[in-house]
């Protein structure tokens, strides 16, 4: 109502986000309103005992949904991670298991890169190092769109998949793992990089050729130096380009280890990043013999194998998503 609003379109924006968020919750209140009237009615005499009786069942729903009401309402007391709407560098790496864990990693790649092309994301591959079986040792990936980080951020950990690999010849099941991280995108307001604390370097991109993607210097690695943090991209022709998405990289990176840091601070430990690839410290199994995936931290499993390694995630990033939110309201 203030016009000096209408003057700031930066704090327009920030206002009508923020009503967004609370008009569904003003619609339960109202709902939830009208069912504690409607509780209340049953109390009163109608004096007909036909409308005393409706009256009494249209209470009994009011309760049920009162209840409902409750619980999603009590969500909203949730402080949101400011995190959830950011887009991510998705980074896949393959661990124990040799070739067989490479060929996982990229499938792992595939599964998330088709997941987001039913989320309607954009994805951009930025660094990729590809294994002699056709696998991936490890590669990187810029996944953009609304609320990215919040869908995708209990991705994070070790994989581990049980299957026969189709080299073997005794039919013997093999366990191998890989390891993915979610890194929320940070903005230059969230991590300044200083240029001395900076080592670039640029070199020959690797993999297929073309007209000039193996003649030229375009490929770029980033090296902070009090960190040691390394990162690449290759993926681009233009050596301006590729250098602005490693820097993306190296200030997503950069920020995931600053809000850990915080977080344990605060003894609110998030879910790792990135871990050693050891088939030890799994989050989640995906048993090929058995069509069966479990998620190790809500004692979950799910069916249809095939389905899941085409994208289809949904459901076990929305079960993982209800997990929390229930841990979240216990806490509270």
């Amino acid at each position: 109502m203030d016009p000096s609003v209408h003057g700031n379109p930066k704090e327009l924006a920030h206002l009508g986000k923020r009503i967004a968020e609370l008009e569904p919750l003003i619609a339960m209140l109202r709902e939830y309103d009208g069912a504690q009237k409607a509780i209340a009615a049953a109390s009163e005499d109608h004096g007909d005992p036909e409308l005393q009786t409706l009256a009494g069942e249209e209470a009994q729903k009011a309760k049920v949904r009162s209840e409902e009401l409750l619980h999603k309402m009590r969500a909203f007391l949730i402080p949101r991670d400011p995190d959830d709407e950011k887009s991510v560098i998705l980074e896949v790496r393959a661990g124990t298991g040799g070739e067989e864990a490479a060929l996982f990693a990229a499938e792992l790649l595939r599964m998330y890169l088709r997941f987001a092309e039913r989320m309607r994301w954009k994805t951009e591959l930025l660094d990729k190092a590809d294994a002699d079986s056709g696998g991936v040792k490890e590669a990187s990936c810029r996944v953009e769109g609304d609320g990215v980080y919040g869908k995708l951020k209990f991705e994070s950990g070790v994989h581990r998949v049980q299957r026969i690999p189709e080299t073997e010849n005794k039919g013997r099941v093999h366990t191998s793992a890989a390891s993915v991280a979610i890194l929320p995108e940070a903005e230059e307001v969230d991590i300044r990089l200083r240029p001395e604390d900076l080592r670039i370097d640029t070199f020959r991109s690797s993999g297929a050729g073309g007209q000039n993607v193996n003649k030229v210097e375009s490929a770029i690695r980033i090296t902070h130096l009090p960190t040691n943090t390394v990162v690449a991209c290759q993926t681009e022709r233009s050596q301006t380009r590729n250098r602005e998405l490693a820097m993306t990289m190296l200030r997503s990176r950069l920020y995931a280890v600053e809000q850990e840091k915080r977080a344990k601070e605060r003894g609110d430990l998030r879910s790792g990043q990135i871990g050693s690839g050891d088939r030890s410290e799994k989050i989640r199994t995906y048993n090929f013999p058995q069509d069966r995936v479990t998620d190790h931290r809500i004692g979950e499993n799910f069916s249809n194998i095939p389905a899941i390694m085409e994208g289809d995630i949904g459901g076990i990033v929305d079960a993982l998503s209800e997990y929390e939110q229930e841990q979240r309201l216990a806490a509270l």
